[in-house]
């Protein structure tokens, strides 16, 4: 089968946490025997904030670590879509993408295409803009993967029950997993971005006053850090590292005795159950997590083994202790999560899954 796809930027996951999963994906569809191609915008907006903060050299972690991947971009005001699409028996459109090359993707299978058409979303606009993703000419599609149930709820709500399929990010266990040896590991890390002020006051709350609290010197990756955001962080002694390629978060798990999920709050609210990809990629690393509070609705994991969740600030001050001071603590919430991230949660399994959901649209044409 050639799968081709339509992204924002398979070579730049720079604020474009969608890349992590679909280069891991991607990967997995091809060692399955699968032909796959990629077409991103030239000068993507992740790709030139990219090259802004790290110069071209910071696209040498996607070629470094994705050897058999490969993106090829177009020129965003006119793309040859006889030429993209030639061949393809399946075709991945993410959500990331301009409403007109949405409509115009789906125009093309709608007037005879021979390929299956998916839509795929991983954003929180369906709840908090509805009408950015209302305003996408879908009608040409035939189904629409969402990475949580309680967004497939909104899909099938707008009239796609029965062709809104579940699909969860995972893990790409080829380049997420623990040191092969050892290594010395201290204090605690976060590997994310500020973003638009959506968490703003739960960072605060259940990881920059609770490391300090308990005494754990504290390393943040990420970008989109304001002056107020980076305040916050001189005052509770935490430290800015700036932009991390994600193919080295590994090697940054390695060295913390613990991370913590602190979702938006778009995910805390109106779309429970669909966890930042971050939740996977620690797990997959071995190393301990602690959560916010966030309601696992479709039980993905098993709070209490695989992560500790925190009711509140002083709950999270508590088990940032309980963690650093317990070494068997430790030790089994890292087994357990990385056991049912293998058993349950990496590209590889979403790979089958997709595979899957294309059978069953096949059978239903």
């Amino acid at each position: 089968m050639q799968v081709v796809v339509f992204t924002h930027s398979l070579t730049s996951c720079w604020n474009h946490g969608n890349a992590h999963f679909l280069r891991g994906v991607l990967r997995e569809l091809q060692a399955l025997g699968h032909g796959v191609r990629t077409w991103e915008p030239a000068n993507s907006w992740s790709r030139e904030n990219l090259v802004r903060d790290g110069g071209e050299a910071g696209l040498d972690a996607f070629s470094t670590h994705y050897p058999e991947l490969s993106s090829q971009s177009y020129p965003p005001e006119s793309p040859d879509l006889d030429a993209m699409l030639d061949s393809a028996d399946l075709v991945l459109v993410h959500e990331w993408n301009p409403p007109e090359l949405v409509a115009a993707i789906g125009a093309r299978r709608a007037q005879g295409g021979r390929f299956q058409l998916l839509f795929h979303d991983t954003h929180h606009r369906a709840v908090s803009d509805p009408d950015a993703i209302r305003h996408f000419d879908l009608s040409g599609y035939d189904g629409v993967l969402a990475f949580g149930a309680t967004l497939a709820h909104v899909y099938a709500s707008w009239g796609w029950a029965g062709r809104v399929f579940v699909w969860h990010e995972a893990a790409d266990l080829r380049q997420f997993h623990p040191p092969a040896m050892p290594t010395d590991r201290e204090g605690g890390v976060w590997i994310g971005n500020w973003g638009d002020d959506e968490r703003s006051a739960e960072l605060e709350e259940f990881l920059l006053a609770p490391m300090s609290a308990a005494g754990l010197p504290l390393d943040i990756y990420g970008v989109r850090y304001p002056e107020t955001a980076k305040r916050a962080l001189e005052r509770h002694h935490a430290r800015l590292r700036g932009w991390l390629a994600n193919p080295l978060a590994p090697e940054v798990f390695a060295r913390h005795l613990v991370t913590v999920h602190v979702p938006r709050r778009f995910y805390v609210t109106m779309l429970p159950g669909i966890p930042t990809i971050r939740v996977f990629e620690a797990l997959a690393c071995g190393i301990p997590l602690l959560s916010a509070p966030w309601d696992d609705a479709e039980g993905l994991f098993t709070p209490g083994e695989d992560y500790l969740a925190a009711r509140d600030g002083a709950d999270m001050t508590r088990l940032l202790r309980d963690v650093a001071n317990d070494a068997g603590l430790r030790e089994a919430l890292a087994q357990r999560g990385l056991e049912t991230i293998r058993a349950r949660h990496s590209c590889a399994h979403r790979a089958a899954e997709l595979l899957a959901i294309v059978a069953t649209l096949q059978e239903a044409a």
